[in-house]
């Protein structure tokens, strides 16, 4: 079964490439094609920072929920909370960062 599965994900490495070579796009496409970018860009970033919102209310409140259980593990869930905190945030700068470099270049 292994052996049939990376046979299979071997064709399917080798190809890809060929599936889905991009042809040479006429030039009248160009405008079209950095307006899509842009609004494509656009929902990115609004779906990664609506899921970094949720994510990030409820990391809030079960630390919350978690430090009224327990007063002494406050200051040790705090520290857990803002680690991860930093760790969802970097999923909406990560998109930010893709976005702008796809929009300017």
């Amino acid at each position: 079964m292994t052996k049939k599965l990376f046979v299979l994900l071997a064709l399917m490495m080798i190809a890809s490439p060929i599936v889905f070579a991009e042809t040479a796009a006429p030039a009248s496409t160009s405008d079209a094609h950095s307006q899509w970018v842009v609004i494509s860009g656009t929902f990115a970033m609004a779906i990664a920072s609506s899921i970094c919102g949720l994510a990030q209310g409820k990391a809030i409140a079960s630390a919350v929920e978690g430090m009224a259980r327990n007063p002494g593990a406050a200051k040790a869930i705090q520290l857990a909370m803002l680690i991860g905190l930093a760790f969802i945030e970097s999923l909406s700068l990560y998109t930010l960062l893709v976005v702008f470099l796809k929009v300017v270049f």
